[in-house]
């Protein structure tokens, strides 16, 4: 597994250039795709000055988010699926294998099965698109007890639950996009990793809690950076990783306003080092 650079998840903003600058300069080994960005310099036939930004750097396309709406009505799903295309298509000229989104863990509308059939349907349908192109398509369980409770009706928080719907949808390139986080919050246990198989899993994020506050009082907004407190058994959960087989980029997902403060070259460089203690805890050999 490789150390992944999400810019906007430590909120430093700036060019794909800019970014991937600081990624090469701070070690790590990629960077988000930006899929739009990738597919409208194809449209341009100048790609290759997308291509020769990661390079320089030595960066290889990390993974993509899913650019289909899925979530609201119809309409706006059928019109962002027929720009999926486009995208997956520049994806893979880039060599880009993996695409992630997350599921909403409640809804007051949907009663669950109902809110499970169209998931099923819509997502199939992205799947299919993204799996001609040789791309999977993580899926991210929401856990925290504190992010449903005030909705009517449950939908999926937890790693059975997204597996069951990853069976479901049933292209075979559907699987987990894994974040600690939401593991720990929903109990999660290292050996339900171990039971995992690699290609069940597309994407990682590790990131901490902030200690003195239970588990089902979790908030998902109020987090650490990976290793900062030592609430979320990062060292197990990578090892599990490493143990089955997992070979993906692993990306910080910290929501913190103390990173978020810092100048972007200090924000991307103690991202780093925090990755590099969480991976040496984990007996995970440097990238």
């Amino acid at each position: 597994m490789f150390k992944s650079l999400s810019a906007g998840a430590i909120g430093v903003k700036g060019t794909t250039e800019e970014i991937a600058a600081l990624a090469g300069k701070w070690g790590f080994q990629s960077i988000d795709f930006g899929a739009g960005e990738a597919a409208d310099l194809m449209d341009a036939g100048t790609l290759d000055s997308f291509r020769a930004v990661h390079e320089r750097n030595g960066l290889r396309a990390g993974a993509m988010g899913l650019p289909v709406e899925f979530r609201r009505d119809e309409p706006t799903f059928r019109q962002h699926l027929a720009g999926l295309e486009r995208q997956a298509k520049a994806a893979e000229a880039m060599g880009c294998t993996r695409c992630a989104t997350w599921l909403l863990p409640a809804s007051d509308e949907l009663p669950f099965e109902e809110n499970f059939q169209q998931h099923r349907r819509r997502l199939k349908a992205c799947a299919e698109v993204l799996g001609a192109r040789g791309i999977a398509l993580g899926l991210e369980f929401v856990g925290p007890r504190t992010s449903r409770a005030s909705k009517r009706h449950e939908f999926l928080y937890d790693m059975k639950g997204m597996l069951g719907l990853c069976e479901a949808i049933g292209t075979g390139n559907v699987g987990l996009l894994l974040d600690c986080w939401h593991w720990y919050c929903t109990g999660g246990t290292v050996d339900e990793v171990l039971a995992l198989r690699a290609a069940q899993v597309v994407h990682v994020h590790v990131n901490d809690a902030p200690t003195g506050v239970a588990v089902d009082q979790q908030i998902d907004s109020r987090r650490a950076m990976p290793g900062e407190t030592g609430v979320i058994d990062i060292a197990g959960f990578l090892g599990a990783l490493s143990t089955i087989g997992y070979d993906g980029p692993v990306m910080a997902e910290p929501f913190s306003q103390a990173v978020r403060d810092l100048p972007p070259d200090e924000a991307v460089r103690v991202t780093s080092e925090s990755l590099d203690r969480v991976f040496a805890a984990a007996g995970i050999p440097p990238c």
